[in-house]
């Protein structure tokens, strides 16, 4: 799968796949699953006018986080979460696409800060009674890449600041641990071409560890279609990524199995992409793709890989 990869090419493989598979699934977001042989194209186009190429909220969320492990800084300080929620609340006054969850925290900021955000995410939580939509797991891939040191306790670390990250829009467990699963899944992917999406369950609280066991192995025998109705739910979204990936053949192959399942298409190729990124590598993105691939704030993929590779090259 990854013979011809180097660590470098699976790590910044990671930020594109999932930009890639964010711009790919936005055209067809909201919609019935696309069955074969219908073609799913780079067309743009959705409920908000894309662009062909153009990435969504799952990328523009991302992109700070990869700015601010490109600059070196520590993802799970104090400091660069504050950084995180303001950039996240400049960027949500004008952004089309919110999403409702997300949006309705950033609304209630008594301040741009990482306090004043997990405050708001409580409060959200509480209002509701759940809060563990897909839309922290979306933008977690570039945390992976300030933990590609092979010293012990990364995992640990990586894990601490995927739930920190997570927990300044989504209050509730469940999104903290896709979170966790994925991250680390990705970090062992990138450092061995590997898919052990199984590898993070130690890292949860021992309670939770038997239902994700039992999620992850539903996902390993069911198609991404199979979670189509609730995938804006962060399981079912890992569910759908999941079975995206691990039958798929290439990079290619995973994002378009994820856009066929329809509904939050966008987002659950996002999610498969980085993942399928790690194990395929950059190099894997179609060219077509890669050449059209841009968004907020005016960003190309090659600003993605220039960042991504600032972030691997200074660790």
């Amino acid at each position: 799968m990854t013979e011809h990869t180097t660590i470098l090419d699976r790590a910044v493989g990671a930020v594109l796949g999932s930009a890639a598979g964010d711009a790919l699934g936005a055209g067809y977001e909201f919609g019935p699953p696309v069955p074969e042989p219908t073609p799913i194209l780079m067309q743009g186009g959705g409920s908000f006018g894309w662009r062909p190429g153009e990435w969504t909220d799952d990328t523009s969320m991302a992109v700070p986080i990869l700015q601010a492990v490109a600059r070196g800084d520590d993802p799970a300080a104090e400091a660069t979460l504050d950084g995180l929620v303001g950039a996240w609340g400049q960027w949500a006054l004008d952004a089309p696409d919110v999403g409702i969850q997300t949006r309705e925290v950033l609304s209630g900021l008594e301040a741009h800060t990482a306090a004043a955000s997990r405050l708001a995410a409580r409060r959200v939580h509480e209002s509701t009674g759940r809060s563990a939509g897909n839309g922290s797991l979306m933008r977690t891939v570039p945390l992976v890449l300030a933990y590609l040191r092979g010293d012990d306790g990364e995992e640990e670390r990586l894990a601490s600041a995927a739930r920190a990250v997570s927990d300044l829009t989504h209050h509730e467990a469940d999104a903290g641990d896709a979170c966790v699963l994925w991250c680390v899944a990705i970090r062992h992917a990138v450092l061995h071409g590997e898919l052990d999406v199984l590898r993070g369950l130690d890292l949860l609280a021992p309670a939770a560890r038997r239902t994700w066991t039992e999620r992850l192995v539903a996902a390993e025998h069911a198609e991404p279609v199979a979670f189509t109705a609730t995938n804006g739910w962060v399981v079912s979204a890992l569910q759908a990524a999941y079975a995206a990936v691990r039958s798929s053949t290439s990079l290619e192959d995973a994002l378009v199995r994820a856009v066929r399942s329809g509904n939050d298409t966008d987002t659950v190729a996002a999610i498969a992409g980085g993942l399928a990124g790690a194990l395929y590598g950059a190099p894997a993105l179609p060219e077509e793709w890669r050449a059209v691939l841009h968004g907020w704030p005016g960003l190309r993929a090659d600003d993605l890989v220039a960042m991504s590779e600032q972030a691997v090259g200074g660790r």
